[in-house]
């Protein structure tokens, strides 16, 4: 056991980057036989260095090591096959200085695999925080069908500025979707901050409003405790928009805190559903105070059937080499029959292809459906199988 695990470098699992290890060892031979038929003048064993470099960009230092030796040994070879081995003075050195350099590409090796495992490390920590922190929406509450997608701007991220969380009510469900100003690890701590505060007192308060104004309170504190000088207070802020969604009635209701409007597909139809009295993006509220009679709620028409789109505003941000907007309410019209998880398929394909790959900001989507409650469908069924129509 105690074996296995110290050369678990040589015998691994088969993989298919093993197959390159025939490169370096065709090289080795090719060159030992050139070697050997050349004239006497001409010496090709340097060359053998080759081998182990090239194992390096590919393999591990065990492996790397053993095609070294492998190349010292058909050195070592070349000289015994002509009798010079223990005659020549430049076939010992030349074995030395091939000895030398495998020895150094093997340290080198070992040195990038220890980064690399302590890279991982901390990349799995991060990861495990960023996915407690933005945890993936449920696919159902209640009649509603829910899917989300993120898009960190990036790379490596799988979280930044933008946010979004829900709860379930009394009443129906509640949801929040934001964009920290920034991107990036420095919006990662803003973001922590309102989704706490958003689950924390998501169920105390009776109105979007009373909930708008505590969420204010809290991000306004948090920049005055944290933010290193009072004149970069003004700079930080978080765009929102909250959402209820009663289970009951064939309604949503939002407060919109400078966010960008949701879209709300119906019937093939895709309408922008803008507030007609906006707020200030949270964390304003310190500048004229944050009650609650500075925020208002505007009701939407939500039918069974019918899909709210909450997007961010890296999504309609987003351009193409040529400096286009990317236009979502026009290419979402092309998908208003597909459930909410086919829906963000084909706008994550369509939004990467827009924007060749690379967001400058991050990016949110969230697809709420309202689905027919239990009863309203054994009635249509009912209602079909008496006037004998089949489907």
């Amino acid at each position: 056991m105690g074996v296995q695990r110290r050369f678990g470098g040589l015998w691994q699992p088969w993989q298919p980057s093993h197959a390159l290890l025939v490169i370096p060892l065709a090289l080795i031979v090719g060159i030992t036989i050139l070697d050997l038929n050349v004239p006497a003048d001409v010496h090709l064993g340097p060359l053998l260095v080759v081998a182990p470099a090239l194992t390096a960009s590919f393999a591990g230092p065990w492996r790397t090591g053993a095609i070294g030796l492998l190349a010292v040994m058909a050195q070592a070879y070349i000289g015994l096959h002509f009798g010079v081995l223990f005659t020549e003075r430049n076939v010992m050195i030349q074995i030395l200085a091939l000895s030398v350099l495998s020895a150094m590409i093997v340290f080198f090796c070992v040195v990038r695999e220890r980064r690399q495992q302590e890279l991982a490390k901390v990349r799995s920590v991060a990861e495990a925080a960023q996915k407690a922190l933005l945890r993936p929406l449920p696919h159902r509450i209640g009649p509603l069908h829910i899917a989300s997608l993120y898009l960190a701007a990036e790379e490596e991220a799988e979280v930044g500025g933008d946010l979004y969380t829900a709860t379930r009510t009394d009443k129906g469900t509640r949801m929040i979707i934001g964009d920290v100003r920034g991107k990036g690890l420095a919006a990662i701590g803003e973001s922590a901050l309102l989704l706490g505060a958003f689950r924390e007192t998501a169920h105390q308060h009776p109105t979007l409003p009373a909930l708008a104004a505590a969420l204010d309170r809290s991000v306004c504190r948090y920049l005055t405790d944290f933010i290193e000088s009072d004149r970069d207070i003004p700079e930080h802020f978080i765009t929102a928009l909250l959402l209820e969604i009663p289970h009951e009635e064939p309604a949503a209701r939002m407060t919109d805190c400078g966010h960008p409007p949701p879209l709300l597909l119906s019937r093939h139809r895709v309408t922008t559903v803008p507030s007609l009295h906006p707020a200030p993006p949270l964390g304003m509220g310190g500048m004229s105070g944050a009650e609650p009679d500075r925020y208002t709620t505007d009701e939407i028409a939500f039918a069974a059937g019918d899909t709210l789109l909450l997007y961010t505003d890296g999504v309609t941000e987003a351009r193409d080499r040529n400096g286009a907007f990317y236009p979502l309410a026009q290419r979402v019209a092309n998908w208003t029959s597909c459930d909410p998880e086919s829906l963000l398929h084909h706008l994550r394909l369509d939004l990467l292809a827009h924007c060749h790959g690379h967001l400058d900001d991050d990016a949110a989507l969230i697809a709420i459906r309202r689905t027919p409650a239990p009863q309203a469908r054994h009635r249509l069924g009912t209602f079909r199988r008496a006037d004998g129509i089949r489907h």
